[in-house]
């Protein structure tokens, strides 16, 4: 390995404040309700544990923390961490790149990661992918510093970051693979068996709360995920051999990695393959191809979101960016020129969402993050106006932000009773009582309930995330489910 310095720190400390700063101002100003997930997990960190329904419980403890520590439960409070986990990874991602490359290529790493597009859209939301990767990141500096020094304290250093991402998001798994397959490749990345060993004690150690909560659970995490992978549930009516899944995943993947860089990536690959690309390369992709591989199998045998493999692009950053670097500067520039104007245009979006639309004004462009809590807030003053105390619905979105926009409204909320498995945190935590008398508002997309009901309210949003939806407000008896 090259030998490490900070050259490139104070530079990069620059930049990357100005982009976080860019991006906290947005953050302050966007009108944005928080989306479901956002909505979920600071429910969660209303009520500490060891894990939830369907991720492990790192996201919830931070935002319970800075909300606690801000005395505020506003959007800004819940988002405020993204930007600036993105700005630790980015620094971190920065200092591998000079341990392996040079100071320079560090700046660029640094820089290349704070602007990739899945980057600038994590950092104006909360998500489990902006906090595993510091964690990934610094496990990656760690990994390599214990096959350099054959550090005890490293190694152990590096189990711990290891298990605090994978108690952010189980993704985090596919390092191991990595951390297997570079030795084969690197010298670079040899570690000592000894050292292996004491790195999953304590990655087992660190980890072992959120076990013993899951098997004290059902297990339900883990069941979540294997829902997320549907075809290991029923493979006969779940595997569809489609090339469409894996084709639309891996064009995907130009938008969350950045045009330029995923093609980048993908000819750093086969230059790789015919042995064409230096020593750091090999080790890298070790630790960047198995979760696209992965990824893209189980969109051929299902579905597959295009940000299920994003914890590919920490290495895969750190092994692109100063390939391009030294052998393609003016497709960096591109690609820099590309992801650095998306990094502008997202945050002005944000401040905008409630009016950017093209043509018609209630169409608009960030849709999914407007609406949430405006209906909330009338379904609890028709509750109040009712002098109903209990509002029912099925809905997980529904439910999700009458948690948290009603979070001050006295009032109680509660999931529709199903059969079979509760299908979200709600039905599994909160569902409706047994033997509640009085009656409840049910909120309704399908219909009239199948017992005695009153409609109260029937609402249809002109624009949003329900624009084009009815929803009907019932009153009804608690018994109605028995």
């Amino acid at each position: 390995m090259r030998p490490d310095h900070g050259a490139w720190l104070g530079p990069a400390l620059v930049a990357l404040s100005a982009i976080t700063a860019l991006r906290i101002v947005a953050l302050a100003l966007t009108p944005m309700d928080l989306f479901v997930d956002e909505a979920q997990y600071w429910l969660w960190g209303q009520e500490l544990a060891f894990g939830y329904y369907s991720k492990p419980p790192l996201i919830a403890w931070l935002i319970r923390a800075v909300t606690d520590l801000a005395g505020s439960d506003a959007p800004f409070w819940v988002r405020l961490p993204g930007p600036l986990l993105h700005m630790a990874t980015a620094l971190l991602l920065g200092a591998i790149a000079a341990r392996l490359w040079s100071p320079r290529a560090a700046l660029f790493t640094a820089l290349a990661y704070a602007t990739l597009p899945m980057v600038a859209v994590a950092s104006l939301l909360i998500s489990t992918d902006s906090v595993m990767f510091p964690f990934l990141a610094a496990a990656l500096l760690l990994w390599l510093q214990t096959a350099e020094r054959n550090s005890p304290a490293t190694a152990i250093a590096a189990g711990i970051c290891l298990g605090l991402a994978l108690l952010a998001k189980y993704a985090a798994i596919y390092f191991l693979i990595g951390a297997a397959i570079a030795p084969l490749l690197s010298p670079a990345a040899r570690v000592k068996p000894s050292l292996a060993l004491l790195a999953l004690l304590a990655l087992a150690a660190t980890i072992a709360p959120n076990i013993l909560w899951n098997m004290a659970n059902g297990f339900s995490t883990l069941e979540h995920t294997l829902d997320n992978a549907d075809w290991v549930r029923d493979p006969a009516a779940r595997i569809e051999l489609s090339l469409a899944g894996p084709a639309a995943f891996l064009a995907a993947q130009f938008a969350v990695f950045g045009p330029v860089l995923f093609g980048g990536l993908c000819a750093l690959t086969v230059s790789t393959l015919r042995r064409r690309t230096g020593a750091p390369v090999p080790l890298l992709l070790a630790f960047t191809l198995p979760a696209l591989a992965v990824v893209t199998v189980q969109a051929f045998l299902s579905d597959a979101y295009a940000n299920w493999a994003a914890s590919a692009y920490l290495a895969g950053t750190v092994a692109v960016v100063p390939w391009l670097l030294a052998r393609a500067r003016a497709w960096l520039g591109i690609s820099f020129a590309i992801n650095g104007a998306l990094c502008l245009v997202l945050p002005l979006a944000a401040i905008f969402a409630d009016r950017l639309s093209l043509g018609d004004p209630d169409d608009l462009l960030l849709a999914r993050q407007i609406g949430q809590s405006e209906l909330s807030r009338q379904i609890i003053a028709e509750a109040q106006a009712e002098n109903l105390q209990t509002i029912v619905a099925r809905n997980r979105d529904v439910l999700a932000d009458l948690f948290y926009t009603g979070r001050n409204a006295q009032l109680t909320y509660r999931a529709e009773p199903q059969p079979g498995r509760p299908p979200h945190h709600y039905a599994l935590k909160f569902p409706l009582e047994p033997g509640l008398q009085g009656d409840v508002l049910l909120v309704s997309m399908d219909g009239a309930p199948a017992c005695a009901a009153t409609q109260l309210q029937t609402i249809t949003p002109a624009r949003g995330t329900w624009a084009g939806k009815t929803i009907t407000l019932w009153r009804v008896p608690a018994s109605c489910w028995g």
